[in-house]
């Protein structure tokens, strides 16, 4: 388990959760850039992927299981704390560790980042921790608090989610949170029908079956989807089944003109692409250039020559394109995440209940920016992967307030799933983590009136 400068595992896994913290970095991202510079042994991506996430994901609940044991030294850096949790992560979430090794290990880590007297106290921490057992979650009376505490959610998190479904599905929720997320694709059936390339992954050795939700989806259960070479040949593309519904929603038509307002990294752009089956336009915008070109590689690898994709902020795509312009528009809205915090548990822990309005407010500016862009009689789908009604439901009741001449489409329930139609309730469908196992989803489609 040794690595580029001696660093094990458990020494990167330290190092990664460091620079979540100080830089706010995003956990995937970071990941994989850690990985490839300490060039970690591909047999030991699957533990310290496991390590870095489940640490990320149950840091309140570790924290909690330390407190009694660290309260005395309040001063402690920040790097022996994650090297204690990682520890205790393992000690309870990780049968296939001996202790003794979580043990050493700790120590040696400690005594190579600090000091003897550290290495002393983190093997002190660990072992009374070993030797008293672990505090009672249940003993915690307030059922707020036990529930944040319980599954590692803010507790202003747990409240509102309490308030908007009750206890019992924000419950069901925080779970579904804490378990690791399938990995989906959908597949470009402007090549291949997904039964064939079904066929063709499962005899090259990767397993596959149909997905859940989608009719597009495939999910895999041996074998990593993005390194085949059915995704760099543009068979596939990585994608949630919740993300695959949204251009089904949107149900562009052969030869038209479609906005997608907020399009990168293009996963929902090419979608709408490959149901136009290469026809008509496109228009792909972002704010920023280099997610500008991710758009642009995945079109590419698609082979998919219908998206025209460029940098610009969607408040301002009324100076760049005229009225009544498009048949259907996409807003698939910047939002603060909390429906994909399986993929990325940081998102927990940094964002606040004042970063949730501003987003409103931006996601209702968008919505307004680019509303005179829509024909009469066109359709606009808005999405997003939260399950914050402030950023769902109110920003469109404000939106239609504000814009009496859209109204919701009762008739797109046609274009979801069967299994899905007892969530559609006037013209929007709310998914949360728990119902199919995707991520947690917000789409409405809207009208606008002829």
């Amino acid at each position: 388990m040794k690595m580029k400068n001696k660093m094990t595992v458990r020494d990167v896994a330290v190092e990664t959760l460091l620079q979540i913290e100080k830089n706010q970095a995003y956990s995937n991202l970071l990941l994989n850039s850690m990985i490839k510079k300490y060039q970690v042994n591909t047999k030991d991506i699957s533990l310290l992927t496991e390590i870095v996430y489940g640490t990320l994901q149950r840091k309140d609940t570790l924290d909690y299981y330390l407190e009694n044991f660290v309260k005395k030294s309040k001063k402690i850096d920040a790097w022996v704390r994650i090297l204690l949790r990682i520890s205790v992560y393992q000690m309870i979430y990780l049968d296939r560790v001996p202790e003794r090794a979580i043990f050493f290990e700790a120590v040696e880590i400690a005594k190579k980042r600090g000091h003897k007297g550290i290495s002393s106290f983190v093997n002190g921490v660990l072992r009374s921790l070993q030797r008293e057992g672990l505090s009672d979650i249940n003993q915690i009376a307030d059922p707020v608090e036990r529930l944040s505490i319980k599954t590692s959610h803010p507790k202003w998190l747990v409240e509102k989610w309490i308030d908007q479904y009750g206890y019992e599905e924000t419950e069901k929720m925080c779970e579904a949170n804490l378990t690791p997320p399938s990995q989906t694709a959908r597949v470009n059936q402007t090549k291949m029908t997904v039964d064939e390339l079904m066929k063709t992954l499962n005899q090259n050795g990767v397993s596959v079956e149909h997905g859940d939700l989608a009719v597009d989806a495939i999910k895999g259960t041996k074998g990593n989807l993005a390194l085949t070479d059915a995704f760099s040949e543009g068979f596939l593309t990585i994608q949630d089944e919740s993300s695959m519904l949204v251009a089904r929603a949107l149900n562009p038509q052969i030869g038209e003109t479609v906005l997608d307002a907020c399009a990168a990294p293009g996963g929902k752009s090419t979608h709408i692409a490959e149901r136009m089956e290469g026809t008509g336009t496109v228009h792909s915008l972002d704010l920023h250039e280099h997610k500008v070109k991710l758009i642009k590689q995945q079109a590419e690898r698609l082979d998919l020559t219908n998206i025209q994709a460029e940098a610009l902020d969607s408040r301002l795509a009324g100076d760049r394109f005229e009225k009544d312009k498009f048949d259907r528009i996409l807003v698939d809205a910047p939002c603060s995440g909390f429906g994909v915090i399986r993929r990325k548990p940081d998102i927990k822990y940094t964002k606040s209940p004042e970063d949730v309005l501003k987003l409103a407010e931006l996601q209702k500016n968008i919505l307004h920016a680019v509303a005179p862009l829509l024909k009469s009689n066109g359709v606009l789908v808005y999405s997003t992967c939260t399950i914050d009604r402030e950023e769902n439901t109110d920003v469109i009741q404000s939106f239609l307030k504000n814009h009496p001449e859209f109204e919701l489409d009762q008739g797109a329930i046609h274009h979801f799933p069967e299994k899905l139609h007892p969530y559609f309730k006037g013209g929007e469908v709310q998914l949360l983590p728990h119902y199919f196992g995707t991520d947690g989803f917000y789409i409405v489609c809207l009208r606008k009136k002829g």
